[in-house]
C-alpha cells in the first residue's frame, strides 16, 4: 500500500438530518451525503478505514424490541446484538452509497463492512459506575423488577421516569484487526469498529463473550488509527472547527494546535463538553501520543476544503 492511510470517524447523529424524519430512507440519504465527501478523499489518493457512531440507531432498535416484547410477547434483543444489528445496517448504507459513487466516478475500488468486536476489560472502573442511559423510560416498579430479575443498573432520569444505564469502558483490542489490515493492504475501503465495536470480554479461557456496554466510537477509531499506523485521523462531526471559550466574548476558533496545547485545553476542563467534544479531543491526544502524525476535526461537507488547509481544526504532534 503506497497511498496515505486515513481513519475517518463518523458520528451516528450525522445520519439524522431531521429529528422529525428518522426513517431508514432518510438515514440512507444522509449516508450518501457523507459518502460523497469520503469519495473525494479516495479520489485524491487516500486509502480509508471508516468508523462510525450508532447511538440513535441502537436506541431505535432497542425501542422496537421493547414495544414488540410488550405488545406481542416477543423476545427482547440483547444490547450487544443491537450493536451488531446497527453495524450491519449502517455499514450497508455507507457501503452501498460509497460503492455506487466510486463506480460513477470510474474508481475501481471495493468497499466492505466488517462486523467488529472490541475487547474490553471487565475490571474497567466504568463497570462499577454505569452511567450511559439506553432504552426507553420505565416506571419505578418495572425498573426495580428489571434490576432484581435481570441485574440491570437503573437510575431515575430528571423526573421523566427510570432508565437503564450501562458502562462505557475503554477499548483494549480490536478483535478483527488483522482482517482489517489485510483488506486495507489490498486497497479495499473498510468500514469497521461501528459504534465503537461490539463490546466483548475474555472470561479467561480464550473465548469471547458479548457484554452489555457501550464503547465510545471516537476512542475505538483512535485505537484503530494507532494500530494500523494511519497517517491521518479524521473526526467528522457537526461543527466546522473546534472553539475554546465557546459562546463567551473571548471565544476563539482553533485552526491549528499542537498536542501539548490540546492537552492543556482539555486539562482546564472548561472548553470541551464531556458528552461531545471532550472525548474527541481525548481520542486525538491518544492517537498522537502513540505515534500518530496529525488529526483533523471538521464536519463532513468541509473535509475536502480542510484537506487543502482551508478550514477545520488540525491537531499535530
Amino acid at each position: 500500500m503506497t497511498n496515505k492511510l486515513a481513519v475517518i470517524a463518523i458520528g451516528g447523529n450525522s445520519l439524522i438530518i431531521d429529528e422529525k424524519n428518522v426513517t431508514v430512507e432518510s438515514q440512507y440519504k444522509a449516508a450518501k451525503e457523507t459518502a460523497l465527501h469520503i469519495a473525494d478523499m479516495i479520489e485524491q489518493g487516500w486509502e480509508v478505514a471508516i468508523g462510525h457512531g450508532n447511538g440513535p440507531q441502537v436506541g431505535f432498535i432497542l425501542r422496537r424490541s421493547e414495544i414488540a416484547a410488550r405488545v406481542e410477547g416477543m423476545h427482547e434483543v440483547p444490547l450487544d446484538v443491537c450493536g451488531a444489528d446497527s453495524q450491519g445496517a449502517i455499514g450497508y448504507a455507507l457501503q452501498q452509497n460509497l460503492q455506487n459513487i466510486l463506480y460513477q466516478r470510474g474508481i475501481k475500488k471495493k468497499v466492505v463492512t466488517i462486523i467488529t468486536q472490541t475487547l474490553v476489560d471487565k475490571a474497567d472502573p466504568a463497570f462499577q459506575k454505569p452511567a450511559k442511559p439506553i432504552g426507553g423510560f420505565m416506571t419505578k416498579e418495572e425498573a426495580e423488577r428489571r434490576q432484581r430479575e435481570q441485574g440491570w443498573s437503573v437510575v431515575e432520569d430528571a423526573g421523566r421516569g427510570w432508565r437503564r444505564v450501562v458502562a462505557s469502558p475503554l477499548p483494549k483490542e480490536i478483535v478483527e484487526l488483522e482482517t482489517v489490515e489485510t483488506l486495507l493492504e489490498k486497497g479495499i475501503v473498510t468500514i469497521t469498529v461501528g459504534g465503537g465495536g461490539i463490546p466483548v470480554v475474555d472470561p479467561g479461557d480464550g473465548n469471547y463473550e458479548g457484554i452489555a456496554a457501550v464503547v465510545d466510537k471516537d476512542y475505538a477509531s483512535s485505537l484503530l488509527a494507532q494500530k494500523i499506523n494511519a497517517d491521518l485521523f479524521v473526526i467528522s462531526t457537526a461543527i466546522e472547527k473546534v472553539a475554546v471559550n465557546f459562546g463567551k466574548p473571548e471565544q476563539k476558533w482553533l485552526d491549528r494546535i499542537t498536542l501539548a496545547e490540546a492537552k492543556a485545553y482539555l486539562a482546564e476542563g472548561i472548553h470541551f463538553a464531556k458528552g461531545s467534544m471532550a472525548p474527541k479531543i481525548q481520542a486525538v491526544i491518544w492517537y498522537l501520543e502513540n505515534g500518530g502524525k496529525e488529526a483533523l476535526i471538521t464536519n463532513p461537507e468541509n473535509i475536502g476544503r480542510a484537506l487543502k488547509g482551508e478550514t477545520g481544526t488540525w491537531i499535530v504532534a
